[in-house]
């Protein structure tokens, strides 16, 4: 009976913890990014909208879509990269067009000209009149707003994307998202400066992270789409990181299903960064109305 009481009593704590400040997520220098998710004990965690953040009448890895988020809440948005069949970045996950545009065929095949014509599909399928954003448009939009998670897909070239990061000059505004150890070594060779979202899942990966001459001031460190332990989440906070979790799947739906209260709980484990599919819910736990 005691131990129920107890834990009622610290729930309700939980429950009670004021919300925190909401961050300041627009950055002038790489300095000032770097500076940002240098970790301590009174770093705020942050929202990174999974895809950018659909909700019915925004599509994913879409400007507008984009707006809709920050006009509640701040987040990073995490897009992702692809690129035409005549070299154009541009926003789009899927290999082929088919489930989030009105076109068809494989984007690798397509040229760029040809995607001006189509409209994307909210993840309902209902049809919206936004297009389909280049990575140069969502580069420029970004700037004095956020930060924005950039992930590479197979087959689009590092290099390529730094040289539009430096030719569009918002290094302060991006985040490179990378696999391996081998990805994360490769990036940072092309420009130090850069900041990684580097999988860290395992102490063995953080040393080995370590071992290949990756700064860990330069790293968030996404730690996957499951809890870890928390001596793994305080190894991170140790090398000044902040512990980036994919509550994106199992664990938004775990809290959809039994009450955002869990994220909460999660905070306190020592999440920094609640990658997500449910940005408006995490932003009202975190931060409130």
């Amino acid at each position: 009976m005691k131990k129920i009481i107890l834990l009622l009593f610290f729930t309700i704590i939980l429950l009670a913890r004021p919300p925190y400040p909401q961050p300041d997520l627009s950055f002038d220098t790489v300095e000032e990014l770097q500076a940002f998710f240098s970790w301590d004990e009174n770093s705020t965690p942050i929202l990174s909208a999974h895809r950018g953040g659909p909700y019915p009448g925004y599509p994913e890895n879409c400007i507008e879509s984009f707006e809709n988020i920050l006009n509640y809440y701040p987040a990073t948005l995490e897009v992702d990269v692809s690129i035409t069949k005549d070299s154009v970045l541009i926003l789009m996950h899927d290999w082929n067009l088919e489930r989030t545009t009105t076109g068809r065929g494989s984007v690798n095949e397509t040229l760029f000209d040809d995607l001006n014509d189509l409209y994307l599909e909210d993840n309902d399928g209902n049809l919206t009149k936004y297009q389909i954003p280049t990575l140069k448009e969502a580069l420029e939009w970004t700037k004095g707003k956020t930060v924005l998670n950039l992930d590479v897909k197979r087959g689009v070239p590092f290099k390529k994307v730094v040289d539009l990061v430096h030719k569009t000059e918002t290094k302060a505004n991006v985040l490179i998202i990378v696999y391996s150890i081998k990805d994360g070594v490769k990036v940072h060779q092309l420009d130090p400066d850069l900041m990684l979202s580097l999988s860290i899942r395992s102490e063995e990966e953080l040393l080995r992270a370590k071992e290949a001459g990756i700064p860990m001031n330069r790293v968030t460190a996404f730690t996957g789409t499951r809890l870890q332990k928390k001596k793994l989440y305080k190894m991170i906070h140790e090398e000044g990181s902040f512990v980036n979790c994919g509550t994106l799947g199992n664990l938004d739906k775990k809290a959809e299903a039994r009450g955002d209260h869990l994220y909460k709980r999660w905070d306190k484990l020592g999440i920094d960064i609640f990658a997500t599919d449910r940005p408006l819910e995490v932003g009202k736990v975190l931060y409130g109305e």
